[in-house]
Order: structure tokens, then C-alpha cells, then sequence
């Protein structure tokens, strides 16, 4: 897609049609999504918890993560295993459930990004020490 295509299409703009075909295909994303705008607002106008919290609990979360994480990883793939595998409503009621956590509650929704995150620092850290990344 050159630019003048890019440009044009920014011009038509996003009919709502595309918007609901983008959120059927990817409803837990956009949970998260919101639910993570609704903690960082929530957080940063202290709302119900400072900003402070949040990132306590992040930095704790990713020390767990990083401490124990085949224990973490290992109930991070079960819980996102039940999600996924939901009815759609069901699946909504979680996401909403998710948002409500973010926004009263965000030090808690930060702990399980910093879970999240933790996890993941390992796992890079473990395929840069065997090799298995490609140089380009």
C-alpha cells in the first residue's frame, strides 16, 4: 500500500461495520485494551489507588514472574486456556469483570501485566542464552 492509497483510506475513515467485525474477531484484546486505558487513568488521577501502587505491583509481578516462572507460566496458560475457551458472552462478562478491576482496583490489574511481563522477560532471556534468535 503506497501512501496516496494510505491516504485515501484514512480519508473514508473506519466504517462501524469494520470496527464490529474487528472487535468479534478480537474481543479479548480490546478488553484489555480499555482495561488497560481504564487502570492508567484510574492510577494516574488516583481515582481509587495512586500510581504508585501500580507500579509496585507491576515490579513485584515481574519478580515473581522472573523468580518462579514455569510455576506462573504454567497458571497463565490455564487461565488464559478457560478464557479462550468461553462463549462469547461469557467471554465479554470476563472482559467486562476485567475492565471493573482495572478501574477500581489498577494496582491489581498491574500485578497480573507484571506477571505477564515477567514471564516474558524470562522467555527472551532463556532463547537469547540457547541461540534460538536469528540474526537479520
Amino acid at each position: 500500500m503506497d501512501h496516496r492509497e494510505l491516504k485515501d483510506k484514512w480519508k473514508e475513515g473506519i466504517s462501524l461495520e469494520q470496527i464490529e467485525h474487528f472487535t468479534k474477531k478480537h474481543t479479548p484484546e480490546v478488553f484489555s485494551t480499555v482495561a488497560l486505558f481504564a487502570g492508567a487513568i484510574s492510577s494516574i488521577f488516583d481515582f481509587f489507588s495512586g500510581a504508585g501502587w501500580s507500579v509496585f505491583f507491576i515490579v513485584i509481578g515481574m519478580i515473581f514472574a522472573m523468580a518462579y516462572p514455569m510455576v506462573v507460566e504454567k497458571k497463565l496458560k490455564q487461565l488464559y486456556t478457560f478464557s479462550l475457551a468461553q462463549e462469547k458472552t461469557v467471554e465479554m462478562v470476563l472482559g467486562g469483570a476485567k475492565i471493573i478491576i482495572a478501574l477500581f482496583l489498577p494496582f491489581l490489574y498491574f500485578g497480573f501485566l507484571g506477571l505477564l511481563a515477567g514471564t516474558s522477560y524470562h522467555y527472551y532471556i532463556r532463547q537469547g542464552k540457547s541461540g534460538s534468535f536469528k540474526k537479520e
